[in-house]
């Protein structure tokens, strides 16, 4: 048995690898993937790799996450409030920190160097 939960706990760490982990430890990326694939990914596109959304008025997350001055605050902002755009949809509390750790890991490393 413990060999199997090893097993299955190395699968997933090598499956979840490529997402980084967040630099002020909030949220989790895995989870804000698995979270935007359930609920976002009907309108956006929000795996990295993903340039065209299946609504082509709905931004892709990486071009979210390449967003000049892009933060936290700004997301957690957007996420709370309505916007006559987007479904009725207020995303909070751990999914938002989980979502807004995903949307951030798509940055590339020249997106996060300081300025």
């Amino acid at each position: 048995m413990r060999q199997l939960i090893a097993a299955t706990t190395g699968l997933i760490a090598f499956a979840l690898g490529n997402l980084p982990v967040q630099a002020d430890g909030i949220g989790n990326p895995a989870r804000g993937l698995e979270y935007a694939q359930a609920n976002c990914a009907g309108c956006h596109a929000v795996l990295k790799d993903e340039t065209e959304s299946p609504n082509p008025d709905s931004p892709a997350f990486a071009a979210v996450a390449a967003t000049p001055g892009i933060t936290r605050t700004a997301l957690s902002v957007f996420l709370q409030s309505p916007h006559p755009t987007m479904p009725n949809l207020i995303v909070a509390g751990e999914d938002a920190d989980n979502l807004i750790a995903y949307i951030l890991s798509l940055k590339t490393p020249a997106e996060t160097k300081p300025n």
